[in-house]
C-alpha cells in the first residue's frame, strides 16, 4: 500500500483538526519555521513571444555551478506531504496587486552526436500583476542563456566560452547581454482557465467540491489532437482527466490570486487523484529544498515552452512543493523517451509539406530521467505597483 492509498482512507479534514506541526510527524517531516515568500520587484520588458529567441536581458540569480541532472528523490515516508502543505497555505492579507514571478526554463543540446555535446539553458521570467479588480499588467525578461550543470560548463569552457550559441531549431541564445527596465504592459480581461479573480474568490472550499466546480471547465484539455476541440473536463477520463485537473490545480497554486481556502482545497483534491505520488525530498531550479510529486501520465507538452506537434520524444511531469510553507515551487518534465524518428506537420503559410525530425529537438541527446523544460513560481500579495 502506498502513501495515498494509506491517505484514501484518513478523513480529508484532517488537516484542519490537527496542527501543522502534528500532520509533518505524520508524514516523517518535521518542517522547518514557515518562511514567507519574498519578492524582489524588478522593471521587465515587453511582453516577448513564445518562441525561444534570443536572450538578451540581465538575468536573476540562480544556481549553476552545481552538476544539476535530476537530485534523486529520497525514499518518501509514510504520510502525505500534500496535506501538510493544506494545512500550511499562508494566510497573508491581501495587498493592492497579486504579483507573481515565474521562470520557464529549457535545456538545450549544443552539438552534433550524444559522446560530444553540452546542455545550455534557456530562460525567459515573466512578471505579473492583478489587481483586486481584476485589473492586471505582465511584463516578460529574456534572461541569458547559461551551462545547465558543472560539466557542461566545462564542455562549454573547452569550446572557448561562447558569447552565443546556435540552437537546433536556428534560435540563438546569447550568455550576456546589457539590462533594460521597459514598463509592464496592461492585460485586459484577465481570467485563468476562463475565471475571473471573483470567481476564484467563490470556488468551494471543500476538496470534491471544488473538484466538481473545475469538472465543468471548457478547454482543449486533450496533449495532442489534430485539431482543437473544447471540451468540459468532465467528459475525459482516465490519465487525461488528473491532467486537466492538476493543470488548472497548478494555476490555482501558482499563479492565480486564489483565496488560502481554495488553495488548500486544491492541495486536498491533488491528494486523492489516482496515481499522483509522493517520490521524496529533492531541490527546485532555483536551488529550492521541496518534495517531488508526481504525476500519473506522460505528456508531450513540456510546459507551454512548445506545443505538441512540436515534439518527438515524451516527458513525465513532476511537481516540487514545499509542504512547510504551503506553496508550489516548480513544475519540471523529464523526459521518459528522448525524441527519435519523424512527424509530418500541417503544410506551411506557403501551402508546402514540412516535416518534423528529432535532429531538430532541444532535448534530442537527453536521457531518460534528464530534465527537458521546467517552471519556477513566486507570488504573493504587494502594495508595490508595478512601472
Amino acid at each position: 500500500m502506498d502513501e495515498l492509498d494509506a491517505l484514501r482512507q484518513m478523513r480529508t479534514s484532517l488537516a484542519h483538526q490537527e496542527s501543522p506541526d502534528v500532520l509533518a510527524l505524520r508524514a516523517g517531516r518535521r518542517p522547518a519555521p514557515p518562511r514567507r515568500l519574498r519578492l524582489r520587484v524588478p522593471a521587465v520588458s515587453l511582453l516577448a513571444t513564445a518562441a525561444l529567441v534570443a536572450a538578451t536581458l540581465a538575468a536573476v540569480s540562480l544556481p549553476s555551478d552545481v552538476d544539476r541532472p535530476v537530485p534523486p528523490a529520497a525514499e518518501a515516508a509514510p504520510g502525505n506531504a500534500l496535506l501538510v502543505a493544506a494545512a500550511n497555505v499562508r494566510t497573508d492579507p491581501a495587498g493592492t496587486y497579486w504579483h507573481t514571478s515565474r521562470v520557464s526554463g529549457r535545456i538545450y543540446a549544443i552539438g552534433t552526436d550524444a559522446a560530444d555535446h553540452y546542455k545550455v539553458e534557456s530562460r525567459l521570467r515573466y512578471d505579473h500583476w492583478t489587481g483586486r479588480s481584476g485589473q492586471a499588467c505582465s511584463a516578460v525578461r529574456d534572461l541569458p542563456a547559461r551551462p545547465w550543470s558543472a560539466r557542461d560548463r566545462q564542455h562549454w569552457q573547452r569550446a572557448g566560452s561562447p558569447a552565443k550559441v546556435r540552437v537546433p531549431s536556428g534560435a540563438t541564445l546569447f550568455f550576456e547581454a546589457p539590462d533594460r527596465e521597459p514598463a509592464c504592459r496592461p492585460t485586459r480581461d484577465q481570467r485563468f482557465y476562463g475565471m475571473t479573480p471573483r470567481q476564484l474568490a467563490a470556488l468551494p472550499t471543500e476538496p470534491e467540491r471544488l473538484k466538481n466546480a473545475l469538472l465543468d471547465l471548457e478547454g482543449d484539455w486533450k496533449a495532442y489532437a489534430p485539431k482543437v476541440t473544447k471540451q468540459p473536463i468532465r467528459a475525459l477520463k482516465g490519465e487525461p482527466r488528473v491532467r486537466a485537473l492538476s493543470d488548472v490545480a497548478g494555476t490555482l497554486l501558482a499563479l492565480a490570486p486564489t483565496p488560502p481556502a481554495v488553495r488548500a482545497a486544491a492541495y486536498r483534491m491533488l491528494a486523492t487523484l489516482p496515481g499522483v505520488r509522493i517520490e521524496g525530498d529533492t531541490t527546485d531550479p532555483l536551488g529550492r529544498a521541496g518534495v517531488a510529486i508526481s504525476l500519473p501520465l506522460e505528456t508531450t507538452i513540456p510546459l507551454g515552452l512548445s506545443t505538441a506537434p512540436r515534439q518527438l520524444g515524451t516527458y513525465r511531469r513532476q511537481w516540487i512543493i514545499n509542504p512547510a510553507g504551503g506553496t508550489l515551487l516548480a513544475m519540471r518534465d523529464l523526459v521518459a523517451t528522448p525524441p527519435r524518428g519523424s512527424r509530418t506537420l500541417p503544410p506551411g503559410d506557403d501551402g508546402k509539406p514540412r516535416r518534423l525530425t528529432a535532429a531538430t529537438q532541444p532535448d534530442r541527446f537527453h536521457r531518460p530521467g534528464e530534465v527537458s523544460a521546467y517552471e519556477t513560481y513566486e507570488g504573493e500579495w504587494t502594495d508595490v505597483a508595478p512601472r
